[in-house]
């Protein structure tokens, strides 16, 4: 058998799993880069019988899953990817498995950037290293008001986070109810508008779709103040880069921490690179050691329960 570990960009996937058993069933072969060219990614693809793919990093169609003759496992991390066509796989008689994945990591990050901008951390670190000193002043958590775009399973995480700092918490999405924001003990906002009119921080979790795609663009910045940040630890296309740019360039907004991009990795030359109102992160959201420890190491028995006929956590059309 043979089996590969896809998009391990910092090569340590192998170090955070017991691979033993999966070793032992046959040839496990590691790619640290992310290949977007279809012909290149088929060809590299097409010896292998498992594929063990790390979240959105590598999307697996159905043409390119098609044209995979001796494919027959996909373990996903996490416990859904939008971005593998399952329907096809099942067609074709391919299993598809997922993981668990842990909620906290994502909630962190989202504080971090949040803090990172709010004191202005990577520019006063700057003035110290130059021997500099305070050039800045910071903007308190504790008092402002923090709008949650989507308060699911990491929204609602989000709230009680803030709640601690003693942040006032507003929450709003297209199917938000009061019910579920006085489960959480969230301000319900009736609109988008409103949120962002009242928000001095903004905080997006929602998943990609079409109806989210481009969900905060050049009206929705203009809606905030001017004061305000917006934070984006979801996924890239939610926010519309060019308007996001815009709107910190011109001052409509103080900035904002990103964590996902429309295209991953970012590619050098980006603009969101140039724009110094931006507090930048390369997708960390999942990247820490327990977050792998889980994704690796239930990947390793999701392929070695599957080599004994007894697949786990099957995904399904």
């Amino acid at each position: 058998m043979r089996i590969a570990i896809l998009d391990d960009y910092q090569d340590i996937a192998l170090q955070s799993a017991d691979w033993s058993e999966v070793r032992s069933l046959g040839e496990i072969t590691v790619f640290n880069d992310t290949i977007t060219d279809q012909d290149s990614l088929r060809e590299r693809l097409e010896p292998f019988d498992v594929l063990c793919v790390m979240r959105e990093r590598t999307p697996l169609n159905g043409d390119l899953i098609r044209s995979l003759p001796n494919l027959k496992l996909i373990v996903t991390t996490g416990k859904r990817n939008a971005t593998i066509d399952v329907a096809t796989a099942t067609e074709l008689g391919i299993t598809v498995c997922g993981t668990e994945s842990p909620s906290t990591a994502t909630p962190e990050l989202t504080f971090a950037l949040m803090l990172g901008l709010a004191r202005n951390i990577v520019a006063e670190n700057g003035s110290m290293r130059t021997g500099g000193w305070q050039i800045g002043l910071g903007q308190d958590l504790a008092g402002s008001t923090l709008g949650i775009i989507g308060l699911g399973r990491l929204g609602a995480n989000i709230a009680r986070i803030a709640q601690a700092f003693g942040m006032r918490v507003t929450a709003w999405s297209t199917n938000l109810t009061q019910e579920r924001c006085d489960e959480i003990g969230a301000e319900f906002k009736d609109s988008k508008e409103a949120l962002l009119r009242d928000a001095d921080f903004v905080t997006i979790h929602q998943r990609l779709s079409d109806r989210t795609r481009g969900l905060m663009g050049e009206t929705e910045f203009k809606q905030m103040k001017p004061t305000a940040y917006v934070i984006n630890t979801s996924r890239g296309p939610i926010i519309d880069d060019v308007a996001l740019i815009d709107a910190v360039n011109s001052g409509e907004i103080a900035g904002a921490g990103i964590d996902v991009y429309d295209i991953e990795p970012l590619p050098a030359s980006h603009p969101l690179r140039q724009c110094t109102g931006l507090l930048l992160t390369p997708h960390l959201g999942y990247v820490t050691r327990h977050t792998w420890e889980v994704f690796y190491g239930q990947t390793a028995k999701a392929v070695s329960a599957w080599a004994k006929g007894n697949p786990i956590a099957v995904i399904t059309p």
